[in-house]
């Protein structure tokens, strides 16, 4: 019997949960209910969970209200403890993940063409709710059902403790990257490197990018050029974007705190013709992007502005298959899950150095 299954052999589920959100790194033990198991799920034991800025964010109330008691974490692997009659992809014992997303309708457009990450009834992985009332949680626990869509294999050559933030922040970032063309040949912009910035420093080089890296952290800068950044600008100088002007194909913008102060025509005035600027980072809700006038915005270059989520399991698999074969791996740090409370006020406060992985510690 594993540490983590009860007398008669099922799987416990307990995890470290806020209960106050005034007092949101402060996280205790607490069982919870699970998905309803059916016949396309698939139970995973938990070993490793990615922490996240979106942790942070939903923890501290920055996107809106969370269901309480609530458990984080949302780049999860584990190993497969059971599976429903109806899975075709897995078999106990494998080891697997699962990202930000749990569920979708698997019936409207987005769903039948590939694009479960833009299912208007999706629900994420934590602080969701199933039709019967369960409220989902994360993988800062023992144990996660979900559905065999939104589980992936992870390949042999990929160490879980690499695979866990790939789940979300790389996936996050390699969506749009896949999705407006980068590779060889192509100019492409990073800014903010963090957990999703160094991600996408990675990616786009494994991919063949030639990769500019707009950073205000001169701490970083080092760090950044060993990732494989071509270029690193700060953007602390004054006309920083001048000497890139109608230069770049994309650009893929992870900023997660802009206070309306992000210099966004400068980055779009880099931009060649009908480039494309992507945001992924998403600020507390308070937190807008600066207002935009189309004479200086996008008249100039006729550039486009748009942003990307998360991912699907088509781009998933795509993925983990270009880390397999380029040998790409992130930079993190790891802590016992019971240190949850730590990373998370880490992450707040930038001080993590690109991402933090908890082990699982739950007896």
């Amino acid at each position: 019997m594993s540490q983590h299954t009860t007398t008669n052999g099922e799987l416990e589920f307990k995890g470290y949960a806020m209960h106050d959100a005034s007092k949101w790194t402060d996280l205790k033990l607490t069982s919870f209910r699970p998905k309803t198991f059916k016949p396309e799920d698939v139970e995973i034991a938990i070993t490793h969970c990615g922490v996240c800025g979106s942790d942070v964010h939903t923890l501290s109330q920055g996107w809106g209200e969370s269901k309480l008691p609530l458990v984080a974490g949302h780049e999860i692997v584990g190993h497969v403890t059971r599976i429903g009659d109806k899975v075709t992809e897995f078999k106990v014992g494998q080891r697997v993940g699962v990202g930000a997303q749990i569920a979708s309708c698997m019936q409207c457009r987005a769903c039948q063409e590939d694009f479960e990450n833009y299912c208007p009834d999706e629900i994420e992985t934590y602080n969701g709710q199933y039709d019967d009332g369960v409220v989902t949680q994360g993988g800062y626990s023992t144990a996660i059902r979900a559905h065999e869509r939104f589980v992936f294999p992870i390949p042999d050559e990929i160490e879980s403790v690499h695979a866990a933030s790939m789940l979300c922040a790389g996936l996050t970032v390699y969506s749009p990257l896949k999705t407006y063309g980068c590779g060889p040949g192509k100019k492409v912009g990073i800014i903010g490197i963090g957990g999703l910035g160094h991600f996408a420093v990675l990616w786009a080089k494994a991919m063949g990018a030639e990769v500019y890296a707009f950073s205000l952290e001169p701490e970083k800068y080092d760090d950044i050029k060993q990732m494989g950044a071509d270029h690193v600008i700060d953007v602390r100088e004054k006309d920083f974007a001048k000497p890139f002007a109608q230069m770049l194909d994309l650009i893929i913008s992870t900023a997660d705190v802009v206070n309306g102060k992000l210099p966004i025509n400068d980055y779009l005035s880099t931009l060649w013709v009908h480039g494309t600027f992507i945001t992924v980072g998403l600020p507390d809700s308070n937190n807008p992007l600066p207002s935009l006038h189309p004479m200086q915005a996008f008249a100039g270059n006729g550039c486009l502005l748009g942003g990307s989520h998360v991912g699907s399991k088509k781009e998933c698999l795509e993925m983990l298959e270009l880390a397999r074969t380029k040998n790409v791996r992130p930079w993190i740090e790891t802590l016992p899950m019971r240190e949850a409370g730590k990373a998370l006020m880490n992450v707040k406060t930038n001080k993590a150095r690109y991402r933090y992985i908890l082990t699982q510690d739950i007896n």
